[in-house]
């Protein structure tokens, strides 16, 4: 039995599923299976955030349509919680913390014994405190349970003709500070519009890290040398300036998903020395 069809399986077994759906590939992925299997049996529901791009919520709430699957919106305070925006290594367990201390009542109320979310098998062996939360909360993760890879998910996703197979990663605007420096709502809208800007040039994988009032872009390595050469780079400055940020900068290292992590590799680099 391939790993589609163990999926499928996984959700007959369930028989009713509240699926925690951020509009990225992996939940859509989960979303789609569900109600493929499980009909108006499935709910998705999508947490609203400070920390959720307006494009984001709108996107899912497409992609959700598309799928067929009946879908919700909860919102979530997490930005009330001193422990989520003093910005810890942890912060993702507190953010992970609120959503299923809000899903998993509403889970229970609706008759939904299982509130699943889109965890795949290769996040297991990343540094995701969120999962922990999770999982202390009885939540289940289907694609890591059946072994199927960040890879699996967007070759089956193109299989299934899912719109969304190859859209980029995006985790919440919070990934965009380093570890330490306080969240706050206006840091988040103003990092938001940045991105937002970027993506209206027509750029798809980037990140806008956010540290104090600089600003640095994170192209692919082998974007970086057309972009400086094919950018208005004086209007894209003023442009993030008044957003509020001071300074504009290029990461010439180039993108790379939870490069903000490699600060936790050196402390444990520091206390093995």
């Amino acid at each position: 039995m391939d790993k589609l069809e163990r999926l499928k399986l996984l959700f007959t077994e369930m028989e009713r599923a509240l699926i925690a759906y951020s509009g990225g590939i992996d939940s859509t992925l989960v979303a789609k299976i569900a109600f493929e299997v499980l009909g108006d049996r499935a709910l998705a529901v999508t947490a609203v955030s400070p920390s959720l791009l307006p494009e984001d919520l709108e996107e899912a709430c497409v992609q959700a349509a598309e799928i067929g699957i009946p879908h919700e919106l909860v919102h979530t305070h997490e930005m009330e919680n001193p422990n989520y925006t003093a910005n810890p290594v942890n912060r993702c367990y507190f953010c992970k913390s609120e959503l299923h201390d809000t899903l998993k009542p509403l889970a229970l109320e609706r008759g939904y014994p299982y509130v699943v979310d889109g965890v795949n098998a290769d996040d297991l062996s990343d540094y995701r405190p969120g999962i922990q939360a999770a999982k202390e909360r009885g939540a289940r993760s289907p694609l890591a349970e059946v072994g199927i890879s960040k890879a699996e998910v967007r070759e089956i996703a193109k299989h299934l003709g899912l719109s969304c197979w190859d859209k980029p990663a995006q985790p919440c605007l919070s990934s965009r500070f380093p570890y330490g420096e306080e969240i706050t709502i206006a840091k988040l809208q103003r990092v938001g519009r940045a991105e937002a800007s970027l993506r209206r040039m027509g750029l798809k994988t980037f990140r806008v890290r956010s540290e104090g009032d600089t600003a640095r872009i994170e192209l692919p390595a082998e974007q970086v040398k057309e972009f400086i050469l094919t950018t208005d780079l004086p209007t894209l400055v003023s442009t993030f300036q008044s957003f509020g940020f001071l300074y504009v900068t290029l990461d010439l290292e180039g993108f790379r998903s939870g490069k903000l992590n490699q600060v936790l590799q050196f402390a444990a680099a520091d206390k093995s020395s």
